[in-house]
């Protein structure tokens, strides 16, 4: 038998105790007799929350999705409420996607929550996230939970928690939570439902958040300029089914294609490598059937619908991908436009983003006289800024990683309400003649060119966890001089919070909450971020090149050239 740390032995020695059932026991006995390298990832470590929440290979072991790591986190999620909330009456909204077993433990993270004595509203079938994130206040609950793994891999599932401002976790309390959950045992999880405290929900929250996305994503688009839209949406097998086509069509959006391949929820996501509208190739299918249809936008979004990927029609009669970044910028300006002639726009108002989203956002949004906020990578930021500043109205905030939120009545990225927004954008620009390209070019037209590209580097498990890490350690001790013949002038370690001008020898405080992120910034004003992330097994590189120029060609070649150049250079470390 191979070797098998006594560290990781003694992990699963517990878990063939009697506090488990049959089958999980003899699964791991399985695995130590024919598959000791899965049972060392299966235990080597706990499941951790990361930028998304809680996301793992569902199995047996500390290091996976499965009943009891699920059941561990609600109790002592449970404990912690009603440390929080005493003598009051607890609730907790739930829903979950389309993934294997997602109905099935968000059904048993309810049991749980009820043998705690918690009201739980359960939705009694598949549901958005950004709709957990809106029912959480609207049902006036205390917390909230879904069950999913956003884009990730079949074989993967997650448990993400939202508090009572319907925003994810953020520091301290998700420390002081998993901080009560590592106090547990096993042995002490409630399984025993309480039936009379689970409610099941869906039509009347349905209504209300439809309604709401409608508010605040329309901007006075007339029947007329709808109609000449024409839209292929898909939702890659996902939860966006039972609510963007839905809220399309009250909105008065008729002339929608749905691929009725992708439309069927189904975990195995066989029409897809990857149900990530990031990746080109997911988008496929609906821009053959833009092709087929004539249709003018084609909008995706991925499995739990929290994020939207957008491919536009172009001169060539092909279609165009939209990066993340990209389709930030035309919703934010478009929004800022919308305020500023309604009048609205009056110095109280904010946009956000991310660290590793493009500077170009922050620029336009200065202009516009918005204040501009930015945060660590994780929409759960921005919730908190939206928390944070109750003095300041929220416009929008958007990532490089394809999610958008609309105002503030949803705390999470929002696809459903994103998805209007696009529409209506694309359906205003089609009445003047333009398209979502032509605007995105009026815009760098008047701001400057960028492009941006994300280097995605997986390395799987522990051994590739270890990698990451001496990677990020030896970009950290043997920084970059310059890169692609650009001297570096800026360098932001937001692991120890200092910004270091090269140029001058000084250095500053970054006041943002930690994190394992290294920004360089070069003299020709590029930009490179380092992340390891914290729901993937990956390294993350966001590119990021400007250029001034007033011909739109010109300008892509030089930034195309700048792009391959750092690339190059990354390749070769």
């Amino acid at each position: 038998m191979r070797y098998i740390d006594p560290k990781i032995l003694d992990k699963v020695n517990v878990w063939l105790t009697p506090t488990f059932d049959e089958e999980t026991q003899q699964t791991i006995k399985d695995l130590i007799a024919f598959e000791p390298e899965t049972l060392e990832e299966s235990f080597y470590k706990n499941l951790e929350f990361g930028t998304g929440g809680m996301r793992g290979i569902m199995g047996v072991g500390d290091n996976r999705i499965n009943k009891y790591t699920l059941g561990k986190n609600t109790q002592g999620l449970s404990n912690y409420l009603k440390e929080q909330f005493p003598n009051q009456t607890i609730k907790t909204a739930i829903a979950f996607d389309c993934r294997h077993n997602s109905k099935e433990l968000a059904k048993l993270v309810a049991d749980v929550f009820s043998a705690n004595g918690i009201q739980v509203y359960l939705f009694s079938d598949l549901r958005p996230t950004p709709e957990l994130s809106f029912a959480v206040r609207h049902l006036d609950c205390q917390c909230g939970i879904v069950l999913t793994a956003s884009h990730n891999p079949p074989e993967y599932n997650g448990y993400k928690v939202y508090w009572e401002d319907g925003g994810q976790l953020v520091p301290p309390q998700d420390g002081e939570i998993i901080a009560e959950i590592n106090s547990l045992k096993y042995s002490d999880i409630k399984f025993e439902a309480n039936e009379k405290l689970i409610t099941f929900i869906d039509t009347e929250v349905d209504k209300a958040f439809s309604e709401a996305s409608i508010k605040n994503g329309t901007f006075g688009t007339s029947q007329e300029t709808k109609d000449k839209l024409n839209i292929v949406f898909t939702s890659l097998h996902g939860t966006s089914i039972t609510m963007i086509p839905d809220v399309l069509e009250q909105a008065g959006y008729k002339n929608v294609s749905i691929v009725a391949e992708q439309a069927e929820p189904n975990g195995d996501f066989p029409t897809v490598k990857s149900p990530n509208p990031e990746e080109p190739e997911a988008l496929k299918m609906a821009i053959d059937l833009a092709i087929k249809k004539g249709a003018d936008i084609v909008i995706g979004t991925d499995p739990d619908c929290d994020r939207l990927g957008v491919a536009v029609r172009n001169p060539e009669g092909g279609f165009t991908l939209l990066n993340g970044n990209q389709a930030m910028v035309l919703k934010s300006h478009f929004l800022l436009e919308q305020w500023k002639k309604q009048g609205k726009l009056n110095g109280k108002q904010f946009m956000a983003s991310t660290i590793v989203s493009t500077p170009l956002l922050q620029e336009i949004v200065e202009d516009f006289g918005v204040i501009y906020k930015e945060g660590l990578t994780g929409f759960k930021w921005i919730a908190k800024m939206i928390k944070d500043f109750p003095e300041l109205e929220h416009i929008g905030g958007g990532e490089e990683s394809f999610g958008y939120l609309i105002g503030d009545f949803v705390r999470d990225k929002d696809a459903v309400t994103a998805t209007l927004l696009v529409c209506e954008i694309a359906a205003q620009q089609k009445q003047k003649g333009g398209s979502l390209l032509t605007y995105l070019d009026e815009i760098f037209k008047k701001y400057g060119y960028y492009q941006e590209h994300l280097i995605s580097v997986v390395k799987k498990g522990k051994k590739g966890a270890e990698e990451i890490s001496e990677m990020m350690k030896n970009f950290r001790e043997h920084p970059y001089t310059e890169i692609a013949g650009s001297k570096v002038v800026i360098i932001e370690d937001y692991q120890t919070s200092e910004t270091k001008n090269i140029v001058s020898g000084t250095s500053e405080t970054i006041d943002i909450p930690t994190s394992n992120v290294l920004i360089y910034y070069t003299e020709d004003g590029s930009k490179i971020a380092m992340r390891p992330s914290g729901t993937e097994p990956k390294i993350k590189f966001y590119i990021s090149v400007h250029t001034k120029s007033e011909n739109s060609d010109e300008a892509k070649a030089t930034l195309q050239t700048k792009m391959d150049a750092i690339i190059s250079v990354l390749k070769t470390n």
